[in-house]
C-alpha cells in the first residue's frame, strides 16, 4: 500500500552536475508563457550541489 503523505519524487536536470537527479523539495508552481498563457513547471533544489533546478511540465488540462 503506498503512503498518500509521500509526493511522487520528481526528476530534473542539473546543469552544474550534468546528470538527471531526484529534485529535493520539489513545489509545482506557474510560469508565463507566450500568448499570455500559464505554462506548469517544478521547482526544486539539487540534493547534491544545492543549485536550483526546473522541470517545465505539460499543459494542466
Amino acid at each position: 500500500m503506498a503512503d498518500a503523505t509521500k509526493p511522487e519524487p520528481v526528476t530534473g536536470y542539473c546543469v552544474k552536475c550534468k546528470t538527471k537527479r531526484e529534485m529535493k523539495d520539489a513545489k509545482e508552481v506557474t510560469m508565463k508563457g507566450k500568448g499570455g498563457k500559464t505554462r506548469m513547471a517544478m521547482t526544486g533544489t539539487c540534493p547534491v550541489c544545492g543549485t536550483k533546478m526546473f522541470r517545465i511540465m505539460g499543459n494542466k488540462k
